[in-house]
C-alpha cells in the first residue's frame, strides 16, 4: 500500500498526452449553472472563483448516503474529527469553523467547538453541491472566511408525479431508507423528502467498553412547496426537520455511566421571487432555524450524574435585488441576524444581533474579460463592525483556456463559546472562561480564596476582535475535447487568531484559561484537478493538493521553540526548517477516480482511491510546536468501490465497499471505521 506520489504524477502526464487526440465529446460539467459564488446564476466555466460542483449523478454512483462522506472524496477537502467524533471541513488548510454550510442558500447552526456535524445531512434529495473555496465574507459574512458549501436540493421541473424510493444496507447494521417525491401541476408543485438512518456504530478498540461511535438512529423530513402566482412572481416555502437519538456512555474514575443524547433541528424558509421586468429581479426571504442537543448520564444505580443541553436559534430576514445592465449585473442585499444560545456552562441565555448589506458588480467589459467586485458591511452587537471587500477577474484567452484570480477579505466573529463560556472540569479542576465573563468570574474566584496568582499584563479592557484574513487565488481553466483541467494556487494570511491562554492559577495548582487574539497564521498551496474521457464510457480523474500551513509567531520567535527532548531524553537544538507547521495538516493529498460504463449490461463501475500524507496531531517532544522529530500519523491510502446495475430504466441495484482494503489506525485516526460493505436498491418513477 505504500505507493508514493510519483504514481500520481505518471497518471497525470498520461492524461495530458492522451489529450492530443481530438474528439468532440463535450464536458457538460463546465457548463453547469451555479449560484453560490455570486448569488446570481452563472456558468461554472466563466466564474472567476475557485469552485467545485458535485452533481446528483456523481452522488448516486458513489453509493454514499451522508454529506460528510461525499465531501471527503473531493480534492482539497479533508474531514477532521473533533473530540466528540463529529467531522468538520478543512479547506485550504483552514479549520471547520471557517467554512459556512448552507442548504438551499441558508445556513445551518449547532456547532460544537466550531464543528458542524455534517452527517446530519442526507444526500438523498440533493440536486448538486456547490463548493466555493477562499474568503467569501463579501457575500456571506462570518463563518465564510475559508469558503462556502451550498447543498441545493431537488425541485419539480415537469407537470407530473415523479420521485425515487431507495434502501441501503451496510456493515455495522447500517440502514438507510429514502423517499423523495416530486409533484407539479400547473402553478403548484411540491417536494417531500424523508430519510431514516440507523447504525450500531463501530468500535476500533475491543479492549474498552466504549465504542468510537455508539449506536444511534435519526430521521429527516423535508417538505417544500412552490406556487407560481405568475411567470414573474413565485413563492417557495421550505421546511426541514431532523431528529437523532444516540446512546451516551462514559467511564469516569473507573465507574460506568449510561444515558442518551438527543438532537433536534428545525429549519424554515419562506422566499418570494419577484421579476419586476426584464432588468430587475428581487428575492424576499425569511429564515428561522433552531438546533437543540440534550444529553444525560446516570450511574450504575440509575441515579442522575450529569445533564447537558444546547439550544440555539437564528432568525434572518433578507432582501436581494439584481439589476441587469446589458452584459453586466449589479446585485445588492440587506438583512439582519438575530441569534440566541442557551446552553450548559453559560451563566445566562445570550444573544447576538447584527445588520448587514452587500453590493456586487458583475462587469463584462469585453467578451474576454469578466470582473467581479463586491463588498459587505456587518454591524454586530458584540465586536467591531466589519467591511469585507472582494475582487475577482476571469480572462478568457480562447474558447478552451482562461485565467482567473481573486483577492478577498474574510472574517470570523468570536462565537458564543469564546465570549460566554464558564466551565470548570469537575475531576481535574481547571477552568475555561469566555472573554466577556472572565473578569467578573476571576474577581469571584479571588473573593472565594481560589486564586493563587493572576498573570501580569492580562486585562479584558477592549472587546475581543474578529479574526480576519486576506485570501489570494490564481488559477487556470482548460477544456478541450476529452480533457478538462483546473489549477488553483492559494494563499491565506489570518490575523487576530483566537486561542486560549493562561490568565490565572488556582490554589489547587490548576490553570484558568480564557480566549484572546494571539496568533497570526498563514496557509498556501496548489490544487490541481483534471478529467480525461478516453471514450464516452470510460473516464479518469486526478486531483492533488499541496499545502503548507504555519504559525507566523513561531517563525518570528523561533528561539522560544528550538530545543526539544529526543527519544533518549537528551536536549537538542532544531532548525527553523524543521518546523513542520500546524497540527492535523498534510502536505500532500491526492485522489484518482475511474468511471467505467458497460452499456451492453447497463452497469457502471466507480473506483476512487484517496491518499493523505503524514500529519502530526500533538507535540510529543516538549517544545510546544510540531516539528519533524515529533510523532506523526503515517501516510495512507483509502479505496472506495461501487458497482451499479440498471435492471430496467426504473430499477437500479448497487453494491460496493468503502475502505475496500480495510485500513484502520485505532490509536490515532478515530473516523476510519474499517471496511464497510453495502448493497442498495433504488426505484425511480
Amino acid at each position: 500500500m505504500k505507493i508514493k506520489l510519483p504514481l500520481f504524477a505518471v497518471l497525470t502526464f498520461c492524461q495530458i498526452s492522451f489529450a492530443q487526440q481530438k474528439d468532440t465529446i463535450a464536458n457538460e460539467l463546465s457548463e453547469v449553472k451555479v449560484i453560490t459564488g455570486t448569488r446570481t446564476e452563472r456558468v461554472l466555466s466563466s466564474l472567476p472563483l475557485p469552485m467545485t460542483i458535485i452533481t446528483s449523478e456523481a452522488i448516486v454512483k458513489s453509493g454514499v448516503t451522508r454529506l460528510n462522506e461525499i465531501l471527503n472524496e473531493q480534492t482539497g477537502i479533508i474531514l477532521i474529527p473533533d473530540e466528540s467524533g463529529f467531522e468538520g471541513i478543512q479547506m485550504q488548510g483552514l479549520d471547520a469553523a471557517y467554512t459556512m454550510i448552507l442548504i438551499d442558500g441558508v445556513p445551518l447552526v449547532g456547532r460544537s467547538s466550531g464543528v458542524l456535524d455534517l452527517s446530519r445531512v442526507s444526500v438523498g434529495n440533493i440536486e448538486r453541491i456547490e463548493i466555493v473555496k477562499g474568503a467569501s465574507s463579501a457575500l456571506y459574512g462570518s463563518e465564510a472566511m475559508g469558503g462556502v458549501i451550498n447543498v441545493i436540493t431537488k425541485k419539480p421541473k415537469k407537470d407530473m408525479f415523479s420521485g425515487s424510493l431507495s434502501y441501503r444496507y451496510a456493515t455495522f447494521n447500517t440502514n438507510d431508507t429514502n423517499a423523495n417525491l416530486l409533484w407539479k401541476k400547473k402553478k403548484f408543485s411540491a417536494n417531500l423528502f424523508a430519510n431514516f438512518y440507523l447504525s450500531d456504530g463501530y468500535d476500533l478498540d475491543k479492549s474498552t467498553p466504549l465504542k468510537n461511535i455508539e449506536p444511534f438512529y435519526n430521521f429527516t423530513i423535508q417538505p417544500k412547496l412552490f406556487y407560481d402566482f405568475s411567470e414573474n412572481l413565485k413563492l417557495i416555502v421550505s421546511n426541514r426537520f431532523y431528529n437523532q437519538k444516540m446512546d451516551n456512555v462514559a467511564i469516569i474514575d473507573s465507574e460506568n455511566y449510561k444515558g442518551d443524547a438527543k438532537e433536534n433541528e428545525w429549519n424554515s424558509q419562506i422566499k418570494l421571487e419577484h421579476k419586476w421586468n426584464a432588468k430587475l429581479y428581487s428575492e424576499y426571504e425569511l429564515y428561522a432555524t433552531n438546533y437543540k442537543n440534550d444529553s444525560f448520564l446516570n450511574d450504575e444505580n440509575n441515579v442522575a450524574f450529569e445533564k447537558t443541553y444546547y439550544d440555539q436559534w437564528l432568525f434572518r430576514p433578507e432582501v436581494r435585488t439584481t439589476l441587469s445592465l446589458k452584459n453586466d449585473k449589479l446585485t445588492g442585499g440587506v438583512g439582519l441576524n438575530y441569534e440566541t444560545l442557551d446552553r450548559t456552562y453559560f451563566d445566562k441565555n445570550v444573544n447576538f444581533n447584527s445588520q448587514y448589506f452587500y453590493l456586487q458588480y458583475d462587469f463584462n467589459p469585453t467578451e474576454k474579460w469578466n470582473i467581479l467586485v463586491g463588498v459587505r458591511y456587518d454591524n454586530h452587537s458584540e465586536y467591531a463592525s466589519q467591511l469585507s471587500p472582494k475582487l475577482a477577474v476571469n480572462y478568457k484567452i480562447n474558447e478552451n483556456f482562461s485565467l482567473k484570480s481573486s483577492v478577498g477579505y474574510g472574517y470570523k466573529a468570536p462565537d458564543f463559546r469564546q465570549l460566554f463560556f464558564d466551565f470548570t472540569n469537575p475531576s481535574v479542576g481547571y477552568t475555561v472562561l469566555g472573554y466577556n465573563v472572565a473578569e467578573n468570574r476571576l474577581n469571584q474566584f479571588e473573593e472565594q480564596g481560589q486564586i493563587l496568582y493572576r498573570v501580569e499584563g492580562v486585562n479584558f479592557d477592549k472587546p475581543l476582535e474578529a479574526e480576519s484574513s486576506i485570501n489570494f487565488n490564481f488559477g487556470t481553466f482548460y477544456k478541450k475535447n476529452k480533457l478538462r483541467v483546473d489549477v488553483n494556487a492559494f494563499y491565506n494570511s489570518i490575523h487576530n487568531l483566537i486561542d486560549t491562554r493562561v490568565v490565572a492559577q488556582k490554589t489547587n495548582g490548576q490553570n484558568i484559561f480564557s480566549y484572546f487574539n494571539i496568533s497570526k497564521i498563514f496557509t498556501y498551496g496548489l490544487e490541481f484537478n483534471s478529467t480525461y474521457e478516453f471514450t464516452k464510457e470510460f473516464s479518469v480523474s486526478f486531483g492533488y493538493q499541496y499545502l503548507t500551513a504555519k504559525d507566523k509567531s513561531v517563525l518570528d520567535n523561533f528561539e522560544d521553540y528550538q530545543y526539544i527532548r529526543n527519544s533518549e531524553l537528551q536536549t537538542i537544538q532544531i532548525k527553523k526548517s524543521d518546523y513542520f507547521g500546524l497540527y492535523n495538516r498534510s502536505k500532500h493529498t491526492a485522489n484518482v477516480k475511474i468511471a467505467y460504463t458497460i452499456p451492453r449490461i447497463k452497469t457502471d463501475v466507480n473506483l476512487r482511491v484517496f491518499y493523505r500524507s503524514k500529519y502530526g496531531m500533538f507535540d510529543t517532544n516538549g517544545n510546544q510546536i510540531l516539528d519533524k522529530y515529533d510523532t506523526f500519523v503515517s501516510d495512507y491510502f483509502i479505496t472506495n468501490l461501487s458497482i451499479s446495475k440498471n435492471i430496467t430504466d426504473k430499477l437500479m441495484l448497487q453494491a460496493g465497499a468503502n475502505n475496500l482494503f480495510d485500513f484502520t489506525d485505532p490509536n490515532q485516526i478515530s473516523n476510519l471505521a474499517g471496511r464497510q460493505l453495502f448493497a442498495r436498491i433504488q426505484y425511480n418513477f
